[in-house]
């Protein structure tokens, strides 16, 4: 490593000391460096990772490009990623992503600890304000909220919107957990607490970690694959059981009808997968749901597949 470089990193270490220093009282044990050059070219990345006595986390993070503070992806040739396909480009070379997954990872868990009980609310970036759906999702935050619980969305527009402001009406939390995209994702206005993802899969953990419920408005691609992983976490064993509650019957009769008259009539999925698999209508429905889930682990309403 040069010189000049190994400066850039005593530098990034010094800003993110007086950082921690200044914001709390914690005393930074752990430093991640991360360095790659191409020709021309110069990353460095340094996250430092700190604990008090009690056990509590902080984390801060630094990214230089040719001493200049760097947020954009980079391919393993040293140019800046143009269509952002980074799954197809990703090289052994590009172990500086681990860094930034694990703050991305280290600050969803600091940021989001104790907004228990929370329900995350999927559904379509497109609806638009003022639609059936905008205003349901809106009403079932907003019930969910006076009855205590935090409200957490995907952070965009449509009806993640709509379930946001919902919540932000009920005073309670209102969480967005937005993604970076190429395209449509934008945050919304109503959160109290926002986190901005790069990474999906960093993304999806929070999503489901901190959910008593699950509510799945109709939506596109991403809320059909937000139901059938939660479905699979459940049925795995990966998170602990609880309601899956579909909204609109009308909206995902057609789905019922595939699953039950080709996955389960072939034994791929068996009944039980889909013993918390709820069908609603009405907002009050979805909170009667929830509720009774929570204070008691009794599933009540309508199951989806009979």
């Amino acid at each position: 490593m040069p010189p000049d470089t190994l400066s850039y990193i005593y530098y990034i270490c010094i800003n993110l000391l007086c950082s921690i220093w200044l914001h709390s009282t914690m005393s930074p044990v752990i430093v991640y460096a991360t360095y790659v050059s191409f020709s021309t070219l110069t990353f460095v990345q340094v996250t430092m990772v700190a604990f008090d006595r009690e056990g509590h986390r902080s984390y801060a993070t630094i990214a230089l490009k040719n001493n200049e503070y760097l947020n954009a992806p980079i391919n393993k040739t040293g140019k800046y990623m143009t269509n952002r396909y980074e799954i197809n480009d990703l090289g052994k070379e590009e172990s500086w992503r681990l860094f930034r997954i694990m703050g991305e990872l280290v600050q969803g868990f600091d940021t989001l600890s104790g907004i228990e009980p929370a329900v995350t609310i999927y559904g379509s970036a497109r609806t638009e304000q003022g639609a059936p759906d905008y205003k349901r999702a809106e009403e079932i935050a907003y019930l969910l909220g006076k009855q205590g619980f935090s409200i957490v969305t995907g952070g965009g527009t449509g009806l993640m919107e709509a379930a946001n402001k919902g919540a932000m009406e009920a005073g309670v939390k209102s969480i967005g957990l937005n993604i970076e995209l190429p395209k449509e994702q934008k945050p919304n206005e109503f959160t109290t607490i926002s986190i901005t993802f790069h990474h999906f899969f960093a993304r999806k953990m929070m999503l489901v970690k901190y959910a008593t419920a699950f509510v799945i408005m109709p939506g596109g691609m991403g809320t059909l694959d937000e139901l059938t992983e939660v479905l699979t976490l459940i049925q795995t064993g990966k998170i602990k059981p609880f309601p899956v509650i579909l909204v609109d019957s009308g909206y995902w009769q057609g789905v019922l009808e595939w699953l039950e008259k080709n996955p389960l009539a072939r034994n791929y999925i068996s009944e039980p997968d889909m013993k918390l698999l709820r069908l609603c209508d009405k907002p009050s429905e979805v909170v009667d749901i929830v509720g009774s889930w929570y204070l008691k682990e009794a599933i009540v309403g309508r199951q989806a597949i009979v």
